[in-house]
């Protein structure tokens, strides 16, 4: 059982999740254009918050995820016709191929700076979406290392300039990176720091 295992019965009672999810769910909503019959994929989707939010806007949601109990929470949440719409499907994409149809947008949040190779998963999502579909990823502005407790082996955020430069690299076209929530979290006894959240979208 790995981290997220652990953590996916309380993930959605924590109220950071929830005030950042709407908040990226807002901004990405106003970000991306959207018409009938659309095909999504919550890269990272944990129990999938975002997608919840995001429902209405598309046809077809499928929420991957490498840990099975995050994904068992996203099905707890399913109404029957949540279930018309949604499909989980458990696979580490780090580490193994999709086979599947594309997708019009692939989407995630606070995902990113788990992943240890940027490049490679950026290839593998360039491949994922149809021509002109849309990547939409929210994640950390750099930071200093103390968002995450303990010995975590993640980025400390990201430079959007080179974040831009990685997704031109794969042939990402019309990239944005806008603020769009601020996480403040307490590091000790009465100290507070703040950590901007960007969302970033690009096209194929």
């Amino acid at each position: 059982m790995n981290e997220f295992d652990e953590k996916a019965r309380d993930w959605d009672k924590n109220k950071i999740h929830f005030e950042r999810t709407v908040a990226v769910a807002a901004q990405l909503s106003k970000s991306i254009p959207v018409k009938p019959g659309l095909k999504a994929l919550e890269f990272g989707a944990g129990t999938g918050l975002l997608s919840f939010y995001l429902k209405d806007r598309f046809s077809e949601i499928t929420l991957m995820d490498s840990s099975p109990e995050m994904l068992n929470m996203a099905e707890q949440k399913m109404e029957p016709d949540d279930r018309l719409k949604f499909k989980t499907l458990f696979l580490n994409l780090e580490n193994e191929e999709y086979g599947g149809d594309s997708f019009d947008i692939i989407y995630s949040q606070m995902v990113l700076h788990h992943i240890s190779d940027i490049e490679a998963i950026f290839r593998k999502l360039y491949h994922l979406l149809k021509p002109g579909g849309i990547i939409a990823f929210a994640d950390l502005y750099t930071e200093d290392g103390s968002f995450h407790d303990g010995d975590m082996k993640v980025h400390r955020g990201f430079d959007p300039e080179k974040l831009t430069s990685i997704l031109h690299r794969q042939d990402f076209k019309g990239i944005t990176i806008d603020p769009c929530f601020v996480i403040t979290k307490e590091v000790s006894p009465e100290k507070f720091i703040e950590y901007p959240v960007f969302l970033m979208t690009a096209y194929r």
